[in-house]
C-alpha cells in the first residue's frame, strides 16, 4: 500500500456508500468532510437532475471538474467523489496527485437494493436500473481500480468502515502545513 498523503478520498459507483462512510471517517479524524455532488449542487443552486436535464451529462460533467479541482486543492479532507468522477482523465490524475484514493467496491444487485427508492440519481432514471448499473459497473470498475491506492468492499457501513481504518492503521492520515 502507498503512504497515504494529503487527503482521503473517495471514489466508487452510486450507493457505494462514499458519503456515509466519509461523513463518519471525517468525523473519526476530526476533519472537514465535502462531498462534490453536494458542493455542485450548493455551488449552482440547483441539483444534480436539474443540471443534466439542462445541460446534460457533459455540461454536469465540466462543473464535476471544476469542483474536483477546487476542492482536491484543499488539505487535510475527506472527500466523497460523484461515481462518474474517474471517466475524465484529467479528474483521475488530480484525485491521485492531491490524496490517498480509496475505491468502494460493491455489485450492481447490492448497489440496486441500496438506490432503488432514491429519485435523486439521474442515470437510474430507467426502466431497467439493475441493466443500468451493471452496464456502469462493466465500464467504471477497471478505472476505479486503476485510480485507486487501496480497494475496500464496500459491505455495511460499520464493516467497510472497520475495514477502512484497519487499512489506515500505522499511517499518518492527514498532513497539515504548519
Amino acid at each position: 500500500m502507498e503512504k497515504l498523503n494529503g487527503n482521503l478520498i473517495l471514489i466508487g459507483l452510486m450507493g457505494a456508500g462514499k458519503t456515509t462512510l466519509g461523513r463518519q471517517f471525517a468525523q473519526m479524524y476530526d476533519c472537514p468532510f465535502y462531498d462534490s455532488d453536494l458542493e455542485i449542487c450548493s455551488a449552482s443552486g440547483v441539483s444534480i437532475s436539474t443540471i443534466f436535464e439542462m445541460e446534460g451529462e457533459e455540461g454536469f460533467r465540466h462543473r464535476e471538474t471544476l469542483m474536483l479541482k477546487k476542492l482536491s486543492a484543499l488539505n487535510g479532507i475527506v472527500l466523497s467523489t460523484g461515481g462518474g468522477s474517474v471517466l475524465r482523465e484529467e479528474n483521475r490524475c488530480c484525485l491521485r496527485e492531491h490524496g490517498t484514493v480509496v475505491y468502494l467496491h460493491a455489485l450492481p444487485e447490492v448497489l440496486l437494493e441500496r438506490t432503488r427508492y432514491d429519485s435523486s440519481r439521474p442515470l437510474l432514471k430507467t426502466d431497467d436500473p439493475l441493466k443500468k448499473l451493471r452496464e456502469l459497473y462493466m465500464v467504471r470498475d477497471p478505472i476505479y481500480r486503476e485510480t485507486a491506492h487501496i480497494v475496500i468492499e464496500s459491505e455495511s457501513c460499520a464493516k467497510t468502515l472497520r475495514k477502512l481504518v484497519e487499512c489506515l492503521d500505522g499511517q499518518k492520515f492527514i498532513e497539515y502545513d504548519d
